[in-house]
């Protein structure tokens, strides 16, 4: 796969009856995304997996949706912000004279591009 998009970060409008918004780019893993729901005043709220929501489209490179559960879902005048937050470890161990599938090499460049990418959104917004 190749990453053919800058977007490491998605907003959306609460409106008290919409449970699901959509992030369009691709995660490796449910912790790869932060969810923050963020108040008219300006307060922002951490919210926690399973607790607040779930997540569909993890290591979909077209994204996916976070899913507020009952009693969680942002209210009218709430912002919710979904940012990727990859995990700044490298994974792949190469082996001498070890055959490799291209694959394992594509996700290994795709998730430096990833940090490359929200390294960059950090510097926009400072």
């Amino acid at each position: 796969m190749t990453v053919s998009s800058q977007v490491s970060k998605a907003t959306g409008n609460g409106d008290g009856s919409n449970a699901s918004f959509v992030f369009n780019f691709k995660i490796f893993n449910e912790s790869d995304l932060t969810v923050i729901v963020k108040a008219a005043n300006g307060t922002e709220s951490l919210k926690t997996i399973d607790s607040h929501y779930t997540i569909t489209g993890v290591g979909n490179s077209a994204g996916g949706n976070v899913v507020f559960t009952s009693g969680n879902i942002p209210a009218s005048g709430e912002t919710v912000v979904l940012r990727r937050v990859t995990a700044q470890t490298q994974g792949l161990d190469l082996i001498e004279n070890d055959p490799m599938p291209a694959d394992n090499i594509e996700t290994a460049y795709d998730k430096l591009t990833a940090i490359s990418q929200e390294l960059q959104e950090q510097v926009d917004r400072s």
